[in-house]
C-alpha cells in the first residue's frame, strides 16, 4: 500500500517560483505572481483545468519557454546542495548540462517529443551518453533495465522500435524512462500518466515515488487527476486563470479545501460508483439483429528482425475476439496499453483485415449487411459515411494550418456530398450540436483549449451523418471537468441521434458512466465481459480486480494497493489455477451470471 512521505525537516527548498509572472507580447499577462517551492524528496502537485498556467510554470523552469512568451518579473532559484543556480538566467551551455543531469522533464505529448527517425532506445541512452562515461554497452544494458522498470514486458521490441510503431501509452513509458534513467535530483512531471492505463499508471506512481525514497529527488507533479494527487502529493497547489488560488499540504487542501474552484475540481473526479447505474434507455428503434458482429476475429503482425538475415518473429496482438454492439448501445472495451483494443477498433472500421477465419458484419438502418473484412481500400467509401472514428489526441486530429471551416467540410467534399453552401450550413449546424458556436469556423485548431478540440474533433466526425462511432480514448487526455462534459455531450448526441459507440478506454471510471456493457481485455484477449453493475460489483477475474484496484481515487485514506495491481496485471502464471493457460490453451469465456462472463476452467 502506497503511504506518504513523512514530513520532511525544514531545510531550503530545493526548487523555489517567487511571484513568477508571464506575457506574450504584445497580449496581457497570462501567469500572475505565481510562487510556490518543494523540498528534496517531496511531492509538490500542481492542480488545475487545461489553461490555468500549470505548464507554463514548469517550463520556465528549465528556460523552455516559446519565443513569444517573456518574463516580466519574478525569479526562480534551484538549490543543488552547494550553490543557488536561477535557470533563467543560463547560457545556452550551462542550460544544456542543467536540464537532464539536475533536472528532467516528462512531457505530456511524447509524440511530438519524441524524433520519429531514431529508436526508443537510441533516444532514452542519448541521456546517459551526454551526462556520463559508460560505455555503449552499458549505456544499452542500463536503459533495458529501466524500461523493464517502467513496466515493458519485451524491453528488447521497444528498444530497437521507433516511436510510431508503439502505443501512446508505451511512449509516455519510454518518456519516463528518459527523464529517470539518469536520477535526477528534481524531476518535472507533467501530466505523466495522462496517456497510460490504469495499472500501468499504478506501477509507474509506485516507481516514481520509490526512486525518491532511494535518491532524495524532489518531484513537482503537473496533473488533473484528483485522484493521483491523493497518491502521490506532500503539498499541493492549485491554480486557476495563471493564479494561485489554494496552497499548501495534501491533507488540508484536499481533507478541507477553502476555495470553491478546489472543491468543484473534487466534486468533478471520477470514481467507480459501489453499484453504477444503468443508462438510460436510449429512444431508438431495437432490432433483434445487432449493428456490428466481430466474430473469431485474430490479428497477427510481423516483427522486424535483429539481423537481415534473422527469421522473423510473429506477434498476436488479437485472438480469437468475439464482440456484438447492439444498435443504439454503448460497448466499451477496457484493457491496458498494447492490450489490442484499437487493433480491435481498426478492424472494426475496416482499416485493418483481420487474420483468415475472421468475420466483421455490419448491418446498417437500411441497404444489405456490408462484410466488412473483405473491404478494400478502393470499396470502402460507402462503409466509411456510416462508421467514424474519434481519436484519442485532438491535437493530432486537426490539420494545424487549416481552418475549422476546412477541417469541417473537408469530410463532405471528399464524399462529394452538398454545395458549398451546403457544407458550410452543416458545419454551422454540427457545432451547435456539440455546444460551439459557428463564429469559430475562422479560427485555427491552436485557438481552441483541449476540451474545444476535442469537440470539434467529434463535430468532424458527424459531419457526414454516421450512425456508428468508434471512441479511441476520447477524453483520457482532458482534464476533470472538461471530461465530465465530454461524457454528457456523447450521451446526448446518442439520444438525440440514435448513434452506437464502441467506446475504448482504460479508465474504468469513465467506463462506467457511460458503458451499457463492458469487455475488458489483456494481451489480445477479452479475459472478463458483462454490464458494468455486474463487472464491477463482482469481479472474478484477477486482471479485472487490478484493474479496479489501480483505479485512483481522490481520498487520502484510500490509497492504491499496489500488491493486488501487481497480482492481478504481473504474470499470469501467477494467477489462481482457474484463470490459467492449460497445456497453452486459453480457458474458455463461461457464463457467470446471466451476461456476466469470464475466462476460466471449469
Amino acid at each position: 500500500m502506497m503511504t506518504a512521505i513523512p514530513d520532511a525537516p525544514q531545510t531550503a527548498p530545493i526548487l523555489e517560483v517567487r511571484e513568477l509572472t508571464i506575457g506574450f507580447a504584445p497580449g496581457k499577462n497570462v501567469l500572475h505572481d505565481v510562487s510556490f517551492s518543494v523540498q528534496p524528496g517531496r511531492t509538490l502537485a500542481l492542480v488545475g483545468e487545461s489553461g490555468s498556467g500549470k505548464t507554463l510554470s514548469c517550463r520556465a523552469i528549465l528556460k523552455l519557454l516559446p519565443g513569444a512568451a517573456q518574463v516580466r518579473s519574478g525569479t526562480i532559484v534551484y538549490r543543488d546542495g552547494r550553490d543557488e543556480v536561477e535557470p533563467l538566467k543560463l547560457t545556452q551551455r550551462a542550460l544544456r548540462a542543467f536540464r537532464g543531469n539536475d533536472v528532467s522533464m516528462i512531457f505530456q505529448q511524447p509524440m511530438h517529443a519524441f524524433s520519429m527517425m531514431h529508436t526508443a532506445g537510441n533516444q532514452v541512452g542519448e541521456v546517459l551518453r551526454l551526462h556520463s562515461d559508460l560505455s555503449p554497452r552499458e549505456v544499452r544494458a542500463k536503459v533495458l533495465e529501466t524500461f523493464e522498470t517502467v513496466g515493458f514486458t519485451d524491453p528488447e521490441r521497444v528498444y530497437r522500435s521507433y516511436p510510431f510503431e508503439l502505443s501512446g501509452g508505451m511512449r509516455q513509458r519510454a518518456m519516463i524512462a528518459m527523464a529517470t534513467i539518469n536520477r535526477p535530483r528534481l524531476i518535472i512531471a507533467d501530466e505523466p500518466t495522462t496517456a497510460l492505463d490504469v495499472t500501468t499508471q499504478a506501477m509507474v506512481l509506485g516507481l516514481l515515488k520509490r526512486l525518491q525514497a532511494e535518491t532524495g529527488a524532489a518531484l513537482v507533479l503537473v496533473t488533473h487527476d484528483l485522484g493521483v494527487v491523493a497518491n502521490m502529493a506532500d503539498d499541493v497547489t492549485v491554480m486557476k486563470q495563471g493564479r494561485v488560488v489554494e496552497s499548501g499540504p495534501a491533507a488540508l487542501v484536499l481533507g478541507s479545501p477553502w476555495h470553491s474552484y478546489t472543491r468543484r475540481l473534487i466534486s468533478a473526479a471520477p470514481e467507480i460508483p459501489s453499484e453504477p447505474e444503468a443508462p438510460a434507455e436510449i429512444a431508438v428503434p431495437t432490432q433483434d439483429t445487432p449493428l456490428l458482429e466481430m466474430r473469431n476475429v485474430s490479428r497477427s503482425f510481423m516483427l522486424r528482425s535483429k539481423l537481415p538475415w534473422a527469421r522473423k518473429e510473429t506477434f498476436a496482438a488479437v485472438s480469437d475476439f468475439n464482440l456484438t454492439v447492439p444498435r443504439g448501445t454503448t460497448v466499451a472495451i477496457a484493457g491496458e496499453s498494447g492490450s489490442g483494443k484499437t487493433t480491435c477498433a481498426r478492424i472494426a472500421l475496416g482499416a485493418l483485415a483481420p487474420d483468415p477465419g475472421g468475420t466483421v458484419t455490419y448491418r446498417p438502418r437500411t441497404g444489405d449487411p456490408i462484410a466488412v473484412h473483405t473491404l478494400t481500400a478502393e470499396n470502402r467509401m460507402p462503409f466509411q459515411r456510416l462508421a467514424q472514428m474519434v481519436f484519442q489526441d485532438p491535437y493530432s486530429t486537426l490539420n494545424p494550418r487549416m481552418r475549422i471551416r476546412e477541417a469541417l467540410c473537408e469530410p463532405m467534399e471528399i464524399h462529394g456530398l452538398g454545395t458549398p453552401a451546403e457544407r458550410l450550413a452543416r458545419a454551422e449546424e454540427v457545432l451547435g450540436w456539440v455546444g460551439l458556436s459557428g463564429d469559430m469556423l475562422g479560427r485555427y485548431p491552436h485557438a481552441f483549449s483541449g476540451g474545444q478540440r476535442q469537440r470539434l474533433s467529434i463535430a468532424r466526425a458527424l459531419m457526414i451523418g454516421p450512425e456508428f462511432l468508434v471512441c479511441d480514448e476520447p477524453t483520457s487526455a482532458l482534464d476533470v471537468s472538461v471530461q465530465a462534459q465530454v461524457l454528457d455531450l456523447l450521451a446526448n448526441l446518442q439520444q438525440r441521434l440514435g448513434l452506437s459507440y464502441l467506446f475504448i478506454s482504460h479508465d474504468l471510471a469513465v467506463i462506467a458512466q457511460i458503458a451499457d456493457e463492458v469487455a475488458v481485455m489483456r494481451q489480445g484477449v477479452i479475459v472478463e465481459q458483462g454490464p458494468p453493475a455486474m463487472l464491477f460489483n463482482n469481479p472474478r477475474h484477477p486482471y479485472t480486480r487490478a484493474l479496479i484496484a489501480a483505479q485512483p481515487e481522490p481520498d487520502l485514506q484510500r490509497p492504491i494497493d499496489l500488491a493486488a495491481v501487481a497480482r492481478g496485471a504481473g504474470d499470469p502464471a501467477n494467477w489462481p489455477a482457474a484463470y490459467r493457460l492449460d497445456n497453452n490453451a486459453l480457458p474458455p469465456l463461461r457464463a457467470v451470471e446471466g451476461p456476466h462472463r469470464v475466462r476460466a476452467h471449469a
